[in-house]
Order: structure tokens, then sequence, then C-alpha cells
């Protein structure tokens, strides 16, 4: 096997693997990076020109992993796409919602590149994308070699998929993005125990050590007490979340303490990508039963719409918990406008519920003192730090004993570390070469060449 890194910028980005299984050539995602825009926010596709790809694999719908397989299936017009069934579900959603978000950039940003693709041809590559069932065995043909692989699910967000691979006689095993535990909305990760040849894992919290006392259950009832305190106090709660999973499950676990008396009565306000999206995973809990999320939570809940004109710097002083995107406060958001105006007030709270890139503004406001001076730089908003900000631990990937763990079991002669920070990826680093003394680990350097 040959493994390319295309994620030019490292770390946690435009996620995007080549793989060469003799004469097999394979794609596994092709996202887009949070942080960066316009083409430098791709994979560099340019090791794919002027070869034959015969296949592209997307692991989840999430925009890191999908963000651009338009402009690889425009260069590879004959490569057929395959992903779950769930993910099939959601995939149009996705993309169609990230080429609006183009648009609206192109104007208020300034950003000439953009759309780096149109609504027109993703309506005119859809028919290549094919979702397929967990645990169906699918055969591939290139001129001389054959592969099967097998997605298994990896928990995470609807439709989030490992891949196995079998070929030459070695297995291989991607994990793509994975959590193990169950969450409201979804079970967690169910992956083949064994030996494999060839592991390729995640390593997003490879910097995250969970205590005892942060677990998953007592996460949750901490972020219900502190919803009450905060709304108690006079004060507004803001959950930033993604659009993709997270929103859903926030909304079910509200759901389920709204049910058991444990939230207090206030007004809830959600909208964007996500509210769309429950109807989504309200179909895929009917269809395929790998989800457990319906609408009626909304309903129930009396969510309402959150103001379409949320002002920068000012405090709704709605006495409300909202729940918008994005998850990392990311500039021109809703929860970043929203932000600007909470922070300055002690009464209020933002509570982060998944994973928030340092770099970002969540990450920044995290590492933030209270009393800080603190600014909204595309916003024009500086102002002191006297809300209260805190992350509670309910991340969408699994700690990182549970995936060394998984790899000590699986043996394999080689690992690879992906989708993860530089310094998660040397604590995985560390602890592979102590456990598994006569495995090879590799941190890929982008755009360079392994053969494995």
């Amino acid at each position: 096997m040959k493994l390319i890194d295309l994620n030019k910028a490292g770390g946690i980005g435009a996620n995007s693997l080549y793989v060469q299984f003799g004469d097999l050539n394979i794609l596994i995602d092709s996202g887009l990076h949070p942080k960066q825009v316009g083409r430098s926010a791709t994979p560099d596709i340019s090791s794919l020109r002027g070869k034959r790809l015969d296949l592209i694999v997307i692991t989840h719908c999430h925009l890191d992993h999908i963000g651009s397989l338009p402009l690889v299936m425009r260069e590879h017009p004959n490569t057929p796409v395959v992903m779950t069934q769930s993910s099939r579900m959601l995939i149009e959603r996705m993309l169609h919602n990230s080429a609006s978000v183009m648009m609206r950039q192109k104007e208020d940003a300034n950003i000439p590149e953009y759309p780096l693709f149109t609504h027109e041809e993703i309506d005119r590559y859809a028919p290549r994308i094919t979702g397929l069932p967990f645990g169906h065995a699918k055969k591939i043909r290139g001129l001389k070699d054959e592969l099967e692989f097998i997605f298994h699910p990896a928990g995470h967000v609807a439709g989030a998929a490992a891949v196995e691979i079998h070929h030459g006689g070695k297995q291989y095993f991607f994990t793509g993005d994975v959590l193990f535990e169950n969450q409201r909305t979804l079970s967690g990760a169910i992956f083949p125990a064994g030996h494999f040849d060839v592991l390729v894992m995640e390593t997003t919290r490879g910097l995250t050590d969970r205590p005892p006392e942060k677990a998953r259950y007592r996460e949750v009832a901490r972020l219900i007490d502190c919803i009450n305190d905060t709304i108690q106090r006079g004060g507004s709660f803001l959950i930033p979340v993604f659009a993709l999973g997270r929103q859903q499950e926030i909304l079910a676990i509200l759901h389920d303490a709204r049910k058991f008396g444990k939230l207090v009565d206030c007004p809830i306000f959600a909208s964007g990508l996500g509210m769309d999206l429950a109807d989504y995973l309200d179909e895929i809990t009917r269809k395929t039963g790998h989800t457990n999320f319906s609408r009626n939570i909304i309903k129930d809940l009396k969510i309402k719409p959150a103001p379409r004109q949320l002002k920068a710097g000012e405090d709704p002083r709605k006495n409300a918990l909202y729940v918008i995107s994005s998850g990392m406060l990311v500039e021109r958001t809703p929860s970043y406008t929203l932000a600007s105006g909470l922070v300055s007030s002690e009464k209020n709270m933002i509570g982060f519920v998944g994973y928030c890139d340092p770099a970002t503004p969540g990450g920044h406001l995290l590492a933030a003192k209270p009393g800080d001076s603190f600014l909204f730089e595309t916003a024009d908003i500086r102002t002191k730090v006297r809300a209260r900000v805190d992350k509670f631990e309910l991340s969408g990937h699994a700690d990182r004993d549970e995936l060394l763990q998984f790899a000590v079991q699986a043996t394999p002669q080689t690992i690879v570390l992906t989708h993860g920070e530089a310094e998660a990826r040397a604590w995985f680093m560390e602890q592979l070469t102590k456990a598994l003394p006569k495995t090879k680990v590799i941190d890929p350097t982008p755009l360079a060449t392994y053969e494995i």
C-alpha cells in the first residue's frame, strides 16, 4: 500500500488520503479546512491529476471530510463515490449548504474564488454517489488487482463509518472519526476485534485526558445544572454547536432533561442548517434505524427560531438558551455574533460541547481568563470577558485511551496517525511506541509518499 496525506496544512482540516493498493487508486475523504478560505482550504489534489482514480470513499458528512468532493468529481468524471446509506441521505444537503455559504462569503468577505462549486454541479454529480449498508462486503477490480471493503459503524455522527479493506492477503483498517460511547441520538462505534496489518487512526483527543469525574453522564448533568443556574440568575446560556450531529444530540439531551423535570422552564432558540438536518435524522431513524432522533423533540421543546438579525456586541437579554452554530465560534456565524454580545455580562454563560480548535475564536475564548480584554475581530467588538465560559466533555470523538486500547488489541505491523494536531499525534506516537515496540508508527508529512 502507498499512502499520501493530501491535507497540505496537516492537523485537522482538509482531510483526504490518497491510497494505492497495487494498481487500484482510492481517495478516502475530500474535505475543506475550516480555518482557510478559497483554494487554500482544499486538499492538494495535484497528485491525482493524470491518474486513473478507481474509487472515492467518504467516511462521513462533516465538511472537513466532504467539502471539496465536487472538485475531485469534476476532475475525475468517471469515478464512483461510495458511503453509507445514512451519509448518502445527508450529503447533497450538506454540499448545497456549503455552496450557498460560499456565495454569501464571496460577497461579504470578497473571496473571488468562491463558490468552488455550484448547486448545478452537485445535482449533476449526485447520480454517481452510492450508499451502502454497514457490514456489506463490496469488491472493486482494477486492471490487475482486486480489493474488498466493508463499512463499520463509527459512532461520531449519523452515517459515520470506519473502512475495512482486504487486499493481497492483508487487512487494512481506517477508523475515520470515531466515538465508542453511545450518544442520545446514535450508538457508539462497533469495530471488529482482532488483528489488522495496517491501522490508520484518528488522533483528535490526544491531548485530552478525561478523568473519572468528567464521565459523559456527569458532564451531561453538569451542563443541565449550569443552564439552570444561568437562567435562574437572569442570564442567557449559549451552546455553540456543529450543525450535523452535535445540535441534534444537544436537543435530545435537553428533551430528556425537560421530560424528567430537570431543566428549568425558559425560551430555547435554535436555527440554521442543524434544524433542517433534524428532519433528515428523523428520516434516517425511520428508514435505517441507525440513529435515534425524532422531529417531535423540536415540537416538545417549543423551540423558537433564533433572531435572523443578531447584532454584534448586543445582548438580546431574552433570559434564554441558545443552541446555534458554529461550534467553534467561527467568524461571521450566528454563535460568533451572539457571543460578542453575551460575553460582557457576568449573568451569561457560554458552554462548548465539542472539539474546539485552539486557533479559532472559540478556542481563544476558552483560553481567556475572566476580566481579559477580548477582540471579536471581524465584528469589530472588543469587550471584557465577564460571562462564564466553560467546556463540557461531550465530544463526538473517542477518548485517547479508548483509541489506544483498540490499536493495541489490533497488533498492527504499521499504524498511521491522522486527524489530529501535532501535539495530539505526538502523544499517540509516544504511547503506541511503548505499547507496541514492534509496530512501525507513522505521523505522515503532508504530501509525502509512504510505502507501507
